[in-house]
Parts: C-alpha cells; structure tokens; sequence
C-alpha cells in the first residue's frame, strides 16, 4: 500500500529515484540546498521506500512552480502521479485563496502534457503567453 506523507525526502531517497526516472544524480548538498526553496512537498512511500515525490518551489504569492514530480517506473500507471498531482493542485489552491493573483507553472516531459492538463494546466502557448523558455 502507498502512502503518502507531506513531507521533503531525504537526499538519498531523492536520488535514488531521481536516477530510476532517468534524471540522474546530485551530490546530497546540492539536493539539500534544493530542497531547503521547497514550499510544499509530497512523497509516496512504499514500504518505507519512496517511490513518487512532487513539490512546489517559487514566493508563493504571485507565482510557483510545480517542480520534481517523479514517480518510480514500477509504480507508474497506478495512480500514484495522479494522487501527488491532487496534493499539489490542493496546495496550489490554499495559496491561491491568500493570494488570487497566484500563477503556477510547471514544465512538463514531452509526451506527459495531457496528464497535466487533467489539473487545469494549459500550455503557454495555447493560454497567448508564448514558448516556456529554459538557460542551462
């Protein structure tokens, strides 16, 4: 049975399923300073084990962003995305009733835009606004 908790994960979990969804690894700093700009996280448990993770990053007042959904390969299609996704949406919603003018963004995987869309979320370019843009 998955759990879920609202809560940040621990560095090594972070990572480990981090590298199971093909994004690779980070030194634990680097994944603690990250995960210290968290305003809201979710993690899916398994056994103790984590095997889904979603959270929010920005002010909080006029924008966030939907950062680090992940969902380990073996629970993927059984609803644990959409359960993170709902939390997150919940969340996005108590921060829009103190602050209406809230945007929540999120850059989606190529292929995973319709998931998203099942929460309310538009692409930039059919909502007027242009092309998400990224400098690495």
């Amino acid at each position: 049975m998955v759990v879920f908790e609202n809560r940040l994960p621990e560095p090594q979990d972070y990572n480990e399923l981090s590298q199971s969804v093909g994004w690779g690894t980070e030194p634990d700093g680097v994944v603690r300073a990250a995960l210290r700009g968290t305003l809201f996280a979710v993690c899916a448990f398994e056994s103790g084990r984590l095997v889904g993770h979603a959270r929010l990053i920005g002010d909080g007042a006029l924008f966030v962003y939907v950062q680090d959904v992940m969902v380990h390969p073996d629970w993927q299609g059984k609803g644990v995305g959409t359960q993170l996704m709902e939390r997150i949406v919940e969340q996005i919603d108590t921060l829009k009733q103190r602050s209406p003018s809230l945007r929540a963004y999120l850059g989606s995987s190529v292929g995973r835009e319709s998931f998203y869309e099942r929460f309310g979320f538009v692409t930039r370019r059919s909502a007027g606004l242009g092309a998400g843009m990224v400098r690495f």
